[in-house]
């Protein structure tokens, strides 16, 4: 259960980012086969892209430090 008082912006930051953290995390969940059908993982620009604003409108770029701390107490890896 969250414990911080996000803004609204920072709230859609997060929100942005598990996104693209599960859209990777699906990429690279290929299913096994011969190496000659395997394709290379592809992420959708418009969820990086997505990700990248959320970030920008909480004020949260070229501050990752800041932005973890506040993911890890909003959305603990253990919840």
């Amino acid at each position: 259960m969250p414990t911080a008082v996000l803004t609204d912006r920072e709230r859609t930051a997060v929100q942005a980012y598990l996104r693209l953290l599960h859209t990777v995390r699906a990429a690279f969940d290929v299913s096994p086969g011969p190496p000659e059908a395997a394709r290379p993982p592809v992420v959708p620009p418009a969820v990086l892209a997505e990700a990248e604003q959320a970030l920008a409108r909480a004020g949260l770029v070229g501050n990752e430090e800041a932005f973890f701390r506040l993911l890890h107490t909003w959305c603990p890896p253990d919840a």
